[in-house]
């Protein structure tokens, strides 16, 4: 059960890596199944984001795909809500179903949107992406994921990045969230990753360098709009079950 187990963080951070994600809602879910201690389960899931997103967004910027000035605002928004999202104690059943409608209502677009409908984009008013960033680093912080999962169809959807340019931007955001909300756990006392936190990292490295290389080099931007879409609904599926 522990390679099955391994062998699914693998294929979890290769497939999220792929498309600029740190894999934590995979992560979330495969613990769950696997019957691992609750009060662990947030801790280890944003360490494994860091690992993955971290190598997903070297791989995209170094291929040319990140804008920072996208980035920026969200992030200014986002960072001080994970820290503070994530220190909180609140059940997260009712944050998880309507994050979950919302997934899979961005993903009947991603489908269904014509070809090359993603690539005209434009940049965000600075307030706007400030307020999108904090709604979506305190929900982030709450149920224990990086936010990229809900970044990458807003993105998308407002025209704000092409498919590409969104893998990176998400990444970053994602890395970064994270590690807000570490300290934000580790200053209420509530960091407690597993015991073997250290080898599922790096299974999560290896898997999220290759997939972030492949999919930075070799895949096209409709075939990673798919992708994207793939992820985000079983993403959405998950946030439903578990």
């Amino acid at each position: 059960m522990e390679y099955l187990f391994l062998a699914a963080v693998f294929l979890i951070a290769f497939l999220y890596a792929s498309v600029g994600h740190g894999g934590a809602s995979g992560y979330l879910a495969l613990m769950a199944i696997f019957g691992i201690e609750q009060y662990t389960m947030k801790s280890s899931a944003l360490c494994l984001n860091l690992f993955v997103a971290g190598v997903s967004f070297l791989t995209f910027l170094k291929n040319g795909y990140f804008k920072l000035k996208i980035l920026l605002p969200f992030i200014i928004g986002s960072v001080p809500m994970a820290f503070i999202g994530s220190s909180l104690k609140i059940n997260s059943h009712i944050y998880k179903i309507i994050l979950g409608i919302f997934l899979l209502t961005a993903v009947s677009r991603l489908f269904f949107s014509p070809k090359g409908y993603f690539e005209n984009t434009k940049t965000p008013k600075f307030c706007i992406a400030v307020l999108t960033g904090s709604v979506i680093g305190f929900l982030s912080g709450i149920i224990g994921i990086g936010g990229g999962i809900i970044l990458s169809p807003l993105l998308l959807l407002m025209h704000w990045a092409d498919v590409k340019e969104t893998a990176g931007i998400s990444a970053l955001f994602i890395f970064l969230n994270s590690t807000a909300g570490l300290i934000g756990l580790y200053s209420e006392q509530l960091f407690n990753p597993s015991p073997d936190i250290f080898i599922w990292a790096f299974i999560g490295l290896v898997g999220g360098s290759l997939g972030g290389l492949i999919s930075s080099r070799k895949i096209s931007q409709n075939n990673l709009k798919y992708l994207l879409a793939s992820v985000i609904l079983i993403a959405g599926i998950k946030l439903f079950i578990f």
